[in-house]
């Protein structure tokens, strides 16, 4: 763990960022080329992440949070503006994420990775369809009590209202009620709701369906799990995790270097073929793991709705069903 009440040193690095997310090799090779020392902290939600910078004095340089949770750190100041438009990493980004609602002016943010959260299914013990929402919020008996969904709401809710059709960040307060209703009647075949340890949760079979990520569940099937990413034809909820600096963070010019290192062509193919989800960034082709044939959790053929940033009254709804759902 991070000692943070000590000041941030020159050669250090300090790192937020999603659980496992970063290649090792990566860690080590900037280490290796800069002689700096780069700490890793893991987080599993962006709430933690949020709630990380909302305390102030993180001791963090980087962070990597998902496009919804970018735009509400910098519209609470949380962020630096390190000019991103005007990075090499830039540059390489893909032009659909360039000018995005979350940091129109590019100035905070480059784009790490993205991808779609569903559910996936241990295949040893369902053999049921996994072509809709239904499969995993209406369960039948071979799938009751053998449920487990994450720990906190944002993509839970976001999936709900794709398959009631109701539409992302709703005011709509009867609207959400569907939503609540749907999410209390799944409960009693919940076995949990948990955010961590979900590879062996699923794939050991201590339960049969998951809420999770496409690239996690890739490398759980290449490890050897009979497990299955769903393609609901409702859609999958849509991700796009970026680097950012935060406010008051201790070494921005250290933290703008890594960018740029795991924004090249080189760089972005290892982190690709390690963390098995989309790059952003241009990768090459020729030395990319994955490829629709062997990895179509990573290529959907169903609709991807991105997850928004909702105004304070829409958040607050989806605060109301996940609190008195949990109660």
């Amino acid at each position: 763990m991070l000692c943070l009440a000590a000041p941030a040193m020159a050669d250090e690095l300090n790192i937020y960022a999603w659980s496992d997310s970063i290649a090792p090799e990566l860690i080590e090779k900037f280490e290796a080329e800069t002689g700096a020392t780069v700490n890793t902290d893991g987080f599993n939600s962006n709430e933690d992440a949020l709630t990380k910078l909302q305390a102030g004095a993180s001791g963090y340089d980087i962070v990597t949070p998902s496009q919804h949770f970018v735009k509400i750190m910098i519209d609470e100041g949380l962020l630096e503006d390190i000019g991103a438009a005007e990075l090499d990493a830039y540059a390489a980004v893909d032009d659909r994420w360039k000018g995005q609602w979350w940091d129109p002016e590019n100035a905070y943010s480059i784009p790490m990775a993205y991808g779609t959260a569903g559910f996936a299914v241990n295949r040893d013990l369902y053999d049921g369809p996994v072509d809709s929402w239904a499969a995993y919020f209406e369960p039948t008996e071979a799938l009751q009590g053998k449920i487990a969904s994450l720990s906190y709401p944002d993509e839970v809710v976001g999936a709900a209202q794709l398959y009631l059709g109701v539409e992302f960040c709703t005011e709509d307060k009867a609207e959400m009620k569907k939503v609540y209703d749907l999410l209390m009647a799944q409960k009693p075949y919940v076995a949990a709701y948990s955010s961590d340890n979900i590879e062996n949760r699923l794939g050991s079979g201590e339960v049969a369906a998951h809420f999770w990520w496409d690239g996690n569940t890739l490398r759980t099937r290449n490890g050897g799990a009979n497990v299955e990413y769903a393609m609901p034809k409702e859609g999958l909820v849509g991700w796009l995790d970026s680097f950012v600096v935060p406010k008051g963070a201790g070494n921005v010019d250290l933290a703008k270097q890594f960018i740029e290192f795991m924004s090249t062509e080189e760089n972005a193919t290892i982190q690709y073929n390690y963390y098995a989800h989309s790059a952003p960034v241009k990768i090459d082709e020729a030395a990319a793991k994955y490829t629709p044939e062997n990895a179509p959790e990573l290529f959907p053929d169903v609709p991807v709705e991105f997850s928004r940033a909702c105004s304070p009254a829409a958040q607050d709804l989806v605060t109301k069903v996940w609190t008195d759902l949990l109660q």
